[in-house]
């Protein structure tokens, strides 16, 4: 058995589910694990919403409904091809308690056969805390891994192509570390919920003075506050145009409202293999008017056969 994977069994009736004649809250779909909603805490312990997880509930089925399209995408794609044993495959990058990667396995995977989530994590504790629910909840097909990204893209746990790459909150350059593993595992769609975008704001601040005798631009990152927040603009519109140069189409939407969260800028990247040119130049130019060139050679590289930016275009 491959590290992390729980063991295959045939669950019975789901641990924590309500008294037999116990109306169950109207918001919960049937077939919902009890079990799993109360450990998110969601459902309280008698499993009643209150409130606040009412609220909650709302923004998990919201953030589903994105992800649960492009997987039915992937099956509709598939019909009418050779059969794929392997189903469709999900990693969730930085997954944390793998929250995300349990809603998803329970109202997507565990009515569709074949096809399997990872939880890639660095934390042991969390790892090991959600291969023990997966264990009680029956969720045969979750493997939960603890990797770093970089161990992630060589390891032998996963297989060589991942159709769907998830990171939900991943702080600064961990959104960045997704893309890559993302690209090295050929996903279909990647749907990233970036957060402290700081890299590039350090990098403004750092040449802060040569920029304001530079250009007049520069006055956008002056105050430490608008540093920030520009920082965290234009390392979401590199993010962009970085994928659209490796072919990927891209949409820019809310994951949920501002009263709930000031990080709720929602990227999904759907795979077309049509690789932009214009996206690819305006990236570089980009990177060459805010002093952020050397982001090529780490974040950002081309691709292969993309010509450089000739020094006039702005």
């Amino acid at each position: 058995m491959k590290q992390g994977q729980v063991k295959d069994r045939t669950p019975g009736k789901a641990q924590g589910e309500p008294a037999q004649g116990q109306p169950l809250p109207p918001e919960i779909r049937p077939g919902q694990s009890i079990e799993l909603l109360k450990e998110l805490h969601i459902l309280t312990r008698e499993g009643k919403l209150n409130q606040d997880s009412r609220r909650k509930l709302k923004q998990v089925y919201h953030l589903f409904r994105f992800i649960e399209e492009l997987l039915q995408d992937l099956q509709a794609q598939r019909k009418g091809s050779a059969p794929d044993e392997r189903g469709i495959t999900l990693a969730d990058h930085g997954a944390g308690k793998s929250y995300l990667g349990f809603i998803i396995y329970d109202l997507f995977f565990k009515q569709n056969p074949g096809g399997h989530v990872y939880g890639i994590e660095t934390r042991p504790e969390l790892v090991q805390k959600s291969r023990e629910l997966a264990e009680r909840l029956g969720f045969a097909r979750m493997s939960f891994l603890n990797l770093s990204v970089a161990e992630s893209m060589q390891a032998s746990e996963l297989p060589p192509r991942i159709d769907v790459v998830t990171a939900l909150h991943a702080c600064d350059t961990a959104t960045d570390d997704a893309i890559a593993f993302g690209l090295q595992k050929q996903a279909r769609y990647m749907v990233l919920v970036p957060c402290c975008q700081a890299e590039v704001a350090r990098t403004l601040n750092s040449g802060k003075a040569l920029s304001l005798s530079r250009t007049p631009l520069a006055e956008l990152w002056r105050h430490p506050l608008h540093t920030r927040e520009l920082g965290s603009q234009i390392t979401n519109v590199l993010r962009c145009l970085y994928l659209e140069a490796m072919g990927y189409q891209v949409t820019v939407t809310e994951l949920v409202g501002w009263e709930h969260s000031l990080k709720n800028e929602l990227i999904i990247a759907r795979y077309t293999g049509q690789r932009k040119r214009a996206a690819a130049q305006r990236l570089q130019a980009i990177l060459e008017e805010f002093g952020l060139a050397a982001l090529l050679q780490s974040r950002f590289r081309l691709p292969e056969g993309q010509p450089p930016v000739p020094a006039d275009v702005v």
